[in-house]
Order: structure tokens, then C-alpha cells, then sequence
């Protein structure tokens, strides 16, 4: 079955690399028009380049997702470009790992804004479009750490779980403008955070993990894109647990 995406304009935030790349990529392989977005112009153009290069129709936004200012900006400037944006996609992600105790002022802050903040911000800028043409979608990328919690990622997890409040909160306003909002939790994927792991550490990670394996990033863009379709209309306000059994 071929999902459907007739004239549908979707933006993807962390699209530069990993989950949200891989994103980025399905969503034009089923026929939207997609902005790449990440902090880093070069990572975002390169993703979008290779969409294009498929054959796809895409073009890339080099911004902090962390500003609101800048934001706002970008979201006028696109809608009055463009007309619509359709779909939000809130991937874009950091971490500062630390135990609490360790954990300075900035590392907190820097994660909340740029995990938590920049999906308000984006949402404030794109969903009332949405709303007007009673049609929108948003996804937004938590991880199983906003449900079970991890220890050195008090800030990280926080924010995730906040992400999960804040999408069941979108959900519940914007359902009789037909614009939906759902929330994936990921487990270990095969990204550069992963990347970064021992092998140790990703043996001792893994016994956690019934499938005992990572997951892949393509794993993660498949669900996020049917929830991006017509045909997910009636999902709201829902979390999907990716993680290979880690939490039931």
C-alpha cells in the first residue's frame, strides 16, 4: 500500500543525520515536499541534496531549533513561501549526559531548549496553518529514557517526558481542527549516539533488549511516516514504544 502524501509539505527538525534523516528520506520517497532542518547548514543541505538526488523534492534550513525568535521567523518566511506546511517532525535532539549532582546550570538548560522548547516553539509557528485547513501532523521523537528514566540523564529524560506531556496536550487542542500529534519513543538505534558505545557498553545495554539488537533508524522513519498520512487520521495523543521489548 503506498501511503498517501498528495501536495504535502513536511519539515523535519535534526534532519542532518541519523533518525531524522532517515526521516526526512521516507517522507520524500512517498511524494512530500520536505524541509531539512538542523543546526549545521552543511548536514542539512547534504541530506537534502541526497534526497533530490533520488529524485525527491526537498531543500534544507540551517537554524537553532532552540531559538524561538529565529523559529517564528523561519516559520512565516516558510508559510508565506510556500503557502502550507503539513507536517512537523520535532527529531532534532542533544544530549549532555551528567550525573545530577555533576550537572552544571548549562547542561540542563541547553537540553531543555533544544529537546523540549523547540517543539513548542515549532508547533506555534506551524500548527495554527494547520488548523486552518483542517489538516495537519505532528510527530514528535521522545525516547523510552522520558518513560523509564536513566541514570546521568536527568536532563535528557526530563525533557522527553516532557515531550510526551506536551504532545498528548497538542493533541487534545488541535483534534477538532484535524490536525493530529503523536509521540515515538526510540530505544537504542543505530546513530551516532550508539556509535559513541563500547563494545562493553553496548553488550551491557543490548541485555536490556529482548530482540537483542539496535534498532535502525529506517525502523523509526517507517512508523513516523504513516503517522504523517492520510491514512492515520484517526491516531492521536498516542506514544509508540520502538525499542526491541526494552520497556513493556
Amino acid at each position: 500500500m503506498r501511503l498517501t502524501f498528495d501536495n504535502r509539505v513536511a519539515l523535519v527538525t535534526g534532519a542532518g543525520r541519523g533518525i531524522g534523516k532517515a526521516i526526512a528520506q521516507c517522507l520524500a520517497g512517498e511524494g512530500a515536499h520536505v524541509i531539512c532542518v538542523s543546526r549545521n547548514e552543511s548536514s542539512c543541505g547534504a541530506a537534502a541534496e541526497e534526497i533530490r538526488a533520488a529524485g525527491g523534492n526537498a531543500e534544507s534550513l540551517a537554524l537553532d531549533v532552540g531559538d524561538g525568535a529565529a523559529v517564528a521567523a523561519a516559520g512565516k518566511a516558510l508559510l508565506e513561501r510556500l503557502g502550507h506546511v503539513d507536517i512537523l517532525v520535532n527529531n532534532a535532539g542533544i544530549t549532555r549526559d551528567g550525573l545530577i549532582l555533576r550537572m552544571d546550570d548549562s547542561a540542563w538548560e541547553d537540553v531543555l531548549r533544544t529537546n523540549l522548547s523547540s517543539c513548542f516553539y515549532w508547533v506555534k509557528a506551524l500548527a495554527y496553518g494547520m488548523a486552518r485547513k483542517r489538516w495537519g501532523r505532528i510527530v514528535n521523537m521522545a525516547s523510552v529514557s522520558g518513560l523509564a528514566g536513566n541514570a546521568g540523564q536527568a536532563n535528557y529524560a526530563a525533557a522527553k517526558s516532557g515531550m510526551i506531556g506536551f504532545t498528548k496536550s497538542v493533541a487534545r487542542e488541535f483534534a477538532s481542527r484535524f490536525v493530529t500529534c503523536n509521540a515515538i519513543a526510540p530505544g537504542l538505534i543505530e546513530t551516532d549516539m550508539t556509535g559513541a558505545l563500547t563494545p562493553e557498553q553496548t553488550k551491557a545495554a543490548l541485555a536490556n533488549v529482548p530482540l537483542k539488537r539496535l534498532g535502525k533508524p529506517s525502523e523509526i522513519a517507517t512508523l513516523t511516516t504513516y503517522l504523517c498520512s492520510e491514512e492515520a487520521a484517526y491516531i492521536t495523543g498516542q506514544v509508540f514504544t520502538v525499542d526491541g521489548g526494552m520497556v513493556m
